[in-house]
C-alpha cells in the first residue's frame, strides 16, 4: 500500500535534492528513510527559504515519488555522513501553505500550524497528499 510522506527542509536544502535525485530528512536520520517504500510519495515543506536563516518560505517546494533501492549513506563533509534514499521528483509549482491551513487534516490546531512539522519526516493521508498535489500542479496515480 502507498504511503504518502512530508519531509521538512529549507528550500535551499530540498533544490539540491531535486537536482540530485535523492531525500535526506531529520538531519540526516536513516530510520524515517527506512519506513518509505518504493513508489510512496513524499512532499516537501520548507519553512525557510536558506539553512541557518530565519528568512520564511512557507511553502511546499518539491514532490516526487520513492524510487527502486535501500537508503544509503553519502558523505557530505568528514564528520557528516546522512542517509538518502532516491526520488524520482516530477515537475512540480511551489505552494503557499498559509491558503491550505483549513483543508489540510494534519494540521489540527490552526493556531499552531507549525507544531507537525518540527519532527522532520511524517505520513499524511491520501486525501492531504493529493490536495497538496493539484496545489503543486502535479497528477500522480493513487494506487
Amino acid at each position: 500500500m502507498v504511503k504518502f510522506w512530508i519531509g521538512v527542509a529549507s528550500r535551499e536544502h530540498v533544490l539540491r535534492g531535486v537536482a540530485g535525485g535523492f531525500c535526506q530528512v531529520c538531519h540526516g536520520k536513516a530510520s524515517p528513510l527506512h519506513q518509505m517504500q518504493e513508489g510512496d510519495w513524499i512532499v516537501y515543506y520548507s519553512p525557510t527559504a536558506n539553512f541557518g536563516e530565519k528568512a520564511p518560505c512557507q511553502k511546499f517546494t518539491a514532490i516526487g515519488q520513492i524510487a527502486t533501492g535501500e537508503p544509503y549513506q553519502f558523505q557530505m563533509a568528514e564528520n557528516f555522513i546522512p542517509w538518502r534514499r532516491d526520488v524520482a521528483f516530477v515537475p512540480s509549482r511551489e505552494a503557499a501553505i498559509v491558503p491550505l491551513l483549513d483543508k489540510l487534516s494534519f494540521i489540527q490546531d490552526k493556531q499552531r500550524w507549525g507544531y507537525p512539522f518540527r519532527r522532520g519526516c511524517f505520513q499524511i493521508p491520501q486525501t492531504d497528499f493529493a490536495l497538496l498535489a493539484s496545489c503543486m500542479g502535479v497528477e500522480y496515480g493513487s494506487s
